[in-house]
């Protein structure tokens, strides 16, 4: 039996409080898919102090489930060694090739949506979680570094017995994906790709003089300290999918969509992983891996400048493809979707 998971109505609020006025508070609340209604109701106790918090059936939550690859009903979700849970999405025929997407910052694995339902339609088998301390993942105080990201991903893989996956990752995904093959081996990895991907080091040093200095790091680390809620607006809004680009077409469902996720994780996690992305060196790892490696970057990618990553990492392994994509912005799995899922497509199968 699941039992609802209580919903932290505070916390939510909390975030409501920097909209002004009520309706857009309740715009938001049914963006992220709760009943504005329940909510409502809830908010009213919440100013009153008297009322704990409603149950997620009534504010149109529940926890999701899935069938596991032994087809036991259970809780999509994985224990890991340090008794963090890690959510996960396993969609697809058992028996179908298997992707494996890692998010990126501070997202979950919904950021994967459209490249999971292009290949589960076509027969493939798709994995995606929630990195710790984001997505529905246990929120941790701890842990928030590539060595304990890769040891998460090896724990789904166990579980699920995906070895032999293909494993794409977009930004902080992609030296997720680079640091799991490290740690854990190239032989449970048919291929891999790099998508905007951090990889091989985002940070100004001696050594790589071509990095962002940094303070620009330390200032998102301000950033999200002194008011995360309208980080993460001004994030999307701006420079993540090119929206401050002279003649974009920012689109508003796209921005709350990158809200919706990174609200739902950690700000700890989130804090931290800030340090994890920007400055671990993942040079060794990348000379290290000798499976095919395609990398795909765009060249007006501002969040991951694209001479001091894709360029470098495609040359770093001993099998790797660069894919550049002119003009295109940092979230191109949501830009460049279709363009996406065709490289994809034609790399697994080659």
């Amino acid at each position: 039996m699941v039992l609802p998971r209580r919903v932290g109505v505070a916390d939510l609020i909390a975030v409501m409080d920097a909209v002004a006025g009520s309706e857009p508070a309740i715009t938001l609340v049914s963006l992220l898919g709760l009943d504005p209604d329940a909510f409502l109701v809830q908010r009213r106790y919440q100013d009153i102090g008297d009322a704990p918090a409603l149950p997620a059936r009534v504010l149109g939550v529940t926890r999701s489930t899935s069938t596991d690859h032994e087809g036991t009903r259970n809780m999509s979700t994985v224990t890991t060694k340090d008794g963090v849970e890690i959510y996960y999405k396993d969609w697809g025929p058992r028996d179908g090739k298997v992707i494996h997407f890692h998010h990126g910052w501070p997202l979950s694995s919904d950021d994967w949506d459209a490249q999971m339902l292009f290949f589960v339609n076509k027969g493939f088998r798709v994995v995606a979680h929630d990195r710790r301390g984001h997505g529905r993942s246990s929120q941790v105080w701890d842990g928030h570094d590539m060595d304990h990201y890769a040891d998460d991903v090896a724990a789904v893989v166990e579980k699920l017995g995906t070895q032999g996956a293909m494993h794409v990752g977009h930004s902080t995904g992609g030296g997720q994906v680079v640091r799991y093959i490290a740690r854990h081996g190239q032989d449970k990895v048919s291929k891999a790709v790099l998508i905007s991907a951090v990889p091989p080091l985002m940070v100004k040093t001696a050594s790589n003089p071509g990095g962002t200095p940094k303070d620009v790091f330390d200032g998102f680390q301000a950033a999200l300290a002194a008011n995360r809620a309208q980080f993460y607006y001004d994030v999307p809004a701006g420079p993540f999918y090119g929206y401050n680009r002279p003649g974009a077409k920012p689109s508003e469902a796209v921005i709350w969509n990158w809200w919706r996720q990174g609200m739902m994780g950690s700000a700890k996690a989130h804090y931290d992983g800030i340090v994890a992305f920007s400055q671990t060196d993942f040079t060794e790892d990348l000379k290290a891996i000798s499976i095919p490696v395609l990398v795909i970057h765009g060249d007006d990618d501002q969040v991951v400048p694209y001479a001091d990553s894709g360029v470098l990492s495609a040359k770093l392994v001993k099998n790797g493809t660069l894919h550049t994509y002119k003009g295109a912005p940092h979230g191109i799995p949501t830009t460049h979707a279709d363009q996406v899922n065709a490289d994809l497509l034609a790399f697994i199968n080659a």
